[in-house]
């Protein structure tokens, strides 16, 4: 069988186009953070409300999102195996599987989004308009992780470019809706404020759903037509999924706590925690590029049992983003201020931003290895420790510092402390288990048979 290439040139060809393609994602958040933090009428109440609507889709999507590594990792082993032709019932009925769960999740929340938001401290106008920017953007749910699964397809096949471009066909499509849409055009278009942002945001999900429908009939092999029976990998999907869901309650549970003890120190607290949570969140999916290609590389390798590559590929990959966050840092240090100007011009709200940046630039290194080695883990199919991990770090790291700092009344900075152990607990782990399981296989292999 011919080696698999994990050079330094095709980790780059997999990793740039994700990373183009990991950025866009959080620039739609992002852009509605910046444009709605802007308006002329009630700019913080806006921002507030984008910050907690975001926060709480997010976590919807991510908990069910989590299905496009699961695809990816199974089509990536089959691929590395050698038994990619017999999975060519799979997609279509991994795809349906993501949309039927979308449909019922959606349906489950929708009549509860007051309750929902007045959970998180949401109250009088911040409420009302969380409200109205929830109820437009839900609709895009559905959407998002039909694209998703798509594009969990394209990784298992070790492509990472027609992603890229859907991700960046949507998200300047977004940037151009946001700005006519929230603030309008004198005489031709009326200013729409926070529900300007949803819709740019709806239309942008539509778009990119149509366009991966259309890539994947395009550009693949892949069949849309369902097929019976069950594909045997569905039950494997079922079961990574699963674990990925309960990990995923785990992360969002710890997001959803921190934006609501953020809430409830008062408007320009939330505001400024909105901002410098949104940039972390950023610079997160800036670094999973790295990460998308220890995925798809590192899920192959271990179809072909080639763990000697697969501890090279890893040593690879994290010092690439531990260079990347070397960089960002660095960025972060000169132009902090700035880019919170970017995204409110309320003095209060910058003041408690500038006081708290530094927690974010400190967060970062632990950002770059549990990430990266979340990333490589999945590709892995080590969905249940990677669970288990979730569990311990929420439990036992996040929820005790938050409180503790509630109590000590450290405010924002208790809430970041709480977010950097949390992080550090996931990063120290997974090392330790890749070091103990995939080094030691390592080492034992057999060469090959010449």
């Amino acid at each position: 069988m011919k080696p698999i290439d994990i050079s330094f040139k095709r980790i780059q060809q997999l990793a740039l186009p994700a990373i183009i393609a990991g950025i866009a994602e959080p620039v739609l958040s992002l852009t509605d953070t910046a444009i709605v933090g802007n308006v002329e009428h009630f700019p913080t109440e806006s921002l507030d409300a984008v910050g907690i609507v975001g926060t709480f889709l997010s976590a919807l999507i991510w908990i069910l999102g989590q299905s496009r590594s699961v695809i990816a990792a199974i089509i990536s082993q089959n691929l590395g195996a050698g038994k990619i032709d017999r999975m060519k019932s799979f997609p279509a009925q991994a795809i349906f599987f993501n949309i039927g769960l979308s449909i019922l999740v959606l349906f489950t929340t929708y009549f509860f989004v007051e309750e929902i938001f007045s959970l998180l401290n949401a109250e009088d106008m911040i409420l009302d308009f969380s409200i109205d920017y929830y109820n437009i953007r839900v609709w895009g749910f559905p959407l998002s992780l039909f694209t998703f699964a798509v594009f969990g397809i394209f990784r298992g096949l070790q492509n990472t470019f027609w992603p890229m471009i859907i991700a960046t066909i949507g998200a300047s499509l977004n940037i151009a809706l946001d700005f006519l849409l929230v603030y309008g055009v004198e005489g031709h278009i009326e200013a729409m404020n926070i529900k300007g942002a949803a819709w740019a945001s709806l239309i942008s999900q539509m778009v990119m759903a149509v366009l991966a429908l259309i890539f994947l009939l395009k550009k693949t092999e892949v069949s849309l037509r369902l097929r019976l029976p069950l594909h045997p990998e569905i039950g494997r999907l079922i079961t990574m999924s699963l674990n990925l869901f309960l990990r995923s309650i785990a992360l969002n549970t710890a997001l959803i706590l921190a934006v609501r003890e953020a809430t409830a120190l008062g408007k320009h607290q939330l505001a400024a925690y909105v901002i410098t949570s949104n940039i972390w969140l950023f610079t997160a999916f800036f670094i999973d590029g790295y990460g998308a290609a220890g995925n798809v590389l590192g899920g192959r390798l271990l179809g072909a049992k080639d763990y000697k590559s697969l501890w090279i590929l890893t040593k690879r990959v994290n010092l690439y983003n531990l260079a990347v966050i070397l960089l960002l840092v660095s960025f972060g240090l000169l132009f902090y201020e700035p880019l919170g100007q970017l995204f409110s011009n309320e003095p209060p709200v910058l003041s408690i931003y500038n006081s708290i940046f530094f927690m974010v630039l400190i967060c970062l290194p632990f950002n770059a290895l549990a990430f990266t080695l979340d990333s490589i883990f999945k590709g892995l199919g080590e969905m249940g420790f990677l669970r288990n991990v979730l569990l311990g770090a929420t439990i036992f790291a996040f929820i005790p510092i938050l409180y503790l700092s509630k109590y000590l009344e450290w405010g924002l900075i208790g809430i970041w402390t709480a977010l950097i152990a949390w992080v550090a607990w996931r990063a120290f782990a997974l090392m330790i288990k890749f070091r103990r399981k995939y080094y030691v296989l390592a080492l034992h292999e057999k060469p090959p048979l010449k």
